[in-house]
């Protein structure tokens, strides 16, 4: 079972567990359920999901439709995603001085390809931060303008 697959397979047996131990009135998932999602992230098609938790396939998709299903499965996807990206984040340092090292390594067409990685990535960096920066004054202007609009009402 490779490294995310297992991360993720112990959160969600964890998450049983403390909804299991919690079970009561509005406990949405059922322990199956969380079993499914696991299931979900862990192999190729609906249909493996649904053998590898005890269920059918017709089972898998009416939860597919459940809102509070789908929200449970959406945030375990993205904690997947959000650990990729960690390791992803991880490797940066090392990445980079591989791009470093490659812009001398005599070999014309890998130091020009390393030159534009590192060119296109810096670009993206500026553009990310200067879209950061507008959408923060956006979001500051909408608060200013909310607050401005509520005195009028008050």
């Amino acid at each position: 079972m490779p490294r995310f697959e297992r991360i993720i397979s112990s959160k969600m047996a964890s998450r049983s567990e403390q909804m299991q131990d919690s079970r009561g009135h509005g406990d949405k998932l059922s322990r199956t359920q969380e079993k499914a999602i696991a299931a979900l992230l862990s192999t190729r098609t609906i249909g493996e999901a649904a053998k590898t938790c005890g269920v059918n396939d017709a089972t898998m998709w009416r939860w597919l439709q459940i809102p509070d299903f789908q929200a449970a499965y959406r945030a375990a996807r993205r904690q997947v995603v959000e650990r990729a990206v960690s390791e992803l984040q991880a490797a940066c340092g090392e990445a980079v001085e591989t791009l470093k090292r490659n812009l001398h390594c005599e070999n014309a067409a890998v130091e020009i390809r390393a030159a534009q990685i590192i060119l296109e990535q810096a670009i993206k960096g500026v553009e990310l931060m200067d879209l950061q920066e507008r959408i923060q004054r956006l979001e500051e202007l909408l608060t200013d303008t909310e607050q401005k609009r509520g005195k009028r009402w008050a």
